[in-house]
């Protein structure tokens, strides 16, 4: 009885396996399509290089090192990596390389409350760069770096973009991570038997038309340039439970999906002005100088490659390209080459709209138009998602001046100041807060014209420990009316400070804040009570101010790093009234 009922069960296994051998040979994405690209000419002056921007190592979450990326980077044919390991940009970044014939570009991708920042091209920061997204694109830029707001519309709350009133400089319109976050099970269930066998266009099955990322690039180009990239945002694995320092590093890897299978995914197209020479400083600077221009293009390899595409407009006699702005002279004519695979579509979009389309390898539209931006993109029939992802979209070429958005009306006018401290010889009312580990004071100190506040902190005990050191002042009924706190300031060292309102409820308050930058020079800083956002658990957008019963100078560890040791003064403290 023992032998029948074991050959029907392994006969059953059998049939169960081929079943599903079956089912996935007949339902895998289909390999990349090849695209003809005989006769092609690259446009006069332009080389095109290949590569990835947004890319993790062990450094902080990523299960590769750099060494071992940029082999993988090779193998898939790229001619250049960024990385953007997570930290607070206080990290000097590694020097451009070229590791494995690709050159590789250090930055860091910055955690705020508010969405993740990535900065590029920039020196160390001289303090920790966090909190407040509107604080840490003002840092970035101060610095001279370039920032790109990271996977803007993710499905995951903590990694969405939320301040999109900030000047960042560019924005991830397609993030790997972020397109199998809003994926159901059902659809992600056979991803994993199809990279087995096909690994890029299994990862190419999840992607979709970034609808909102898209919507959002075109809003902001109708006001100012903003550069539109594709963030791999590539890890090496998959961490399985939650550990390390940003939650999806897993105590348990899987090391899929890999680098390579990554990088063969989609990549970002540079135009440059000349090939690059292999060495690594110029290079670089020819790099990071295309993607701040906006010199950028996306092509998904798999779902069709080579990727060759030409974007122009031209008016009069001058003829500018992606990421560039033309001065109208007349009509303008704008010109999509591409080289494109059966059931193939050229499409150009103008200012958010799309205005034409062709079947064929070759568009050209005429427009009478003083200012209008333009961007193209080449959709294929079978390609995944819904909606569908385009395979190719460019950077804008943008025609005549930008409109800016309505400036916000103008401040009121101070009518009258009340004095919380102007050259007193004693520290009277103000005080000092710190937590148990760390240390702080507040004395008087002479300056150029007269006496000010000096508060003395040294962050100290361990890095989690949320050290602290505050100079406070008891207000009473003295905000009544104000809206605004105006003093001058500086420190000891370039640094962030925390100029909060805090209520008493609860043992510790609640409190609204508002980080300033300060250095060794003295500033005057106006900070708008309308301004400030709660603070950790506050509930409400606004305090009330008649139950505003402090105000705190906080230098803590969002904005400096534990161990360090310092000063911040600060004179003429005033409450604006207008």
């Amino acid at each position: 009885m023992a032998r029948p009922l074991v050959r029907r069960v392994l006969l059953a296994t059998a049939a169960l396996v081929a079943a599903v051998v079956v089912f996935v040979a007949l339902t895998l994405p289909p390999r990349p399509l090849v695209v003809d690209v005989a006769g092609w000419t690259p446009a006069p002056g332009v080389t095109v290089v290949k590569g990835v921007i947004h890319v993790h190592t062990v450094r902080s979450d990523g299960g590769g090192t750099m060494d071992e990326v940029a082999a993988a980077a090779a193998k898939a044919g790229l001619a250049f990596v960024v990385f953007t390991d997570h930290g607070d940009a206080t990290r000097a970044a590694e020097p451009p390389a070229y590791r494995s014939g690709v050159l590789c570009l250090d930055g860091a991708e910055i955690s705020t409350n508010g969405g993740h920042y990535v900065a590029l091209d920039m020196p160390a920061a001289p303090y920790p760069l966090g909190g407040d997204p509107r604080d840490v694109v003002e840092d970035v830029k101060r610095l001279g770096g370039f920032g790109v707001a990271a996977h803007p519309t993710s499905a995951k709350r903590a990694l969405a973009w939320t301040a999109w009133d900030a000047p960042f400089d560019g924005l991830e319109w397609l993030n790997a991570d972020s397109e199998w976050r809003d994926e159901t099970w059902r659809a992600l269930w056979r991803v994993p038997l199809d990279y087995l066998v096909r690994p890029a266009p299994a990862l190419a099955s999840l992607l979709d038309r970034s609808v909102e990322a898209l919507a959002r690039w075109d809003a902001l180009t109708a006001d100012r340039v903003v550069v539109g990239l594709a963030g791999a945002d590539a890890h090496g694995r998959i961490g399985l439970g939650r550990d390390g320092a940003y939650g999806d590093v897993g105590r348990f890897q899987i090391p899929i999906p890999s680098y390579e299978a990554t990088f063969e995914t989609f990549a970002t197209r540079l135009e440059l002005a000349a090939p690059l020479t292999g060495e690594a400083a110029p290079d670089a600077r020819a790099v990071y100088d295309a993607i701040r221009h906006g010199r950028a293009f996306t092509g998904i390899d798999a779902l069709a490659a080579p990727v060759r595409v030409d974007f122009f407009a031209t008016s009069g006699d001058a003829t500018r390209r992606m990421g560039e702005t033309l001065e109208p002279r007349g009509p303008v004519s704008v010109h999509v080459r591409a080289a494109i695979p059966p059931g193939g579509e050229v499409v150009l979009i103008q200012d958010g709209r799309e205005v034409a389309s062709h079947t064929a390898s070759e568009l050209t539209h005429e427009a009478t138009v003083t200012s209008a931006v333009f961007r193209a993109e080449v959709r294929l029939a079978r390609a995944p998602g819904t909606p569908p992802v385009p395979w190719i979209v460019t950077n804008p070429i943008y025609v005549g001046p930008r409109t800016p958005a309505p400036a916000p009306p103008p401040r009121p006018p101070i009518r009258e100041t009340t004095a919380l401290y102007t050259n007193e010889a004693q520290t009277g009312p103000w005080m000092v807060e710190f937590d148990p580990a760390s240390r702080a004071a507040v004395n008087v100190v002479p300056n150029v014209g007269g006496l000010e506040l000096a508060l003395r902190y040294a962050l100290r005990g361990a890095p989690a420990d949320g050290q602290y050191a505050a100079l406070v002042r008891h207000l009473d009924a003295r905000l009544a009316g104000g809206d605004r706190l105006i003093f001058r300031g500086r420190a000891s060292r370039p640094m962030r400070v925390d100029v909060q309102l805090r209520q008493p409820v609860g043992p510790d308050g609640v409190r609204w804040g508002r980080s300033v930058y300060l250095d060794t020079e003295p500033r005057d800083v106006t900070v708008f009570f309308d301004d400030l956002r709660p603070i950790g658990q506050t509930p409400g957008p606004s305090p009330d101010f008649a139950r505003i019963d402090s105000l705190l100078f906080v230098v803590d560890t969002t904005h400096t790093a534990p161990g360090t040791a310092g000063v911040v003064w600060v004179d003429d403290v005033r409450i604006g009234k207008s």
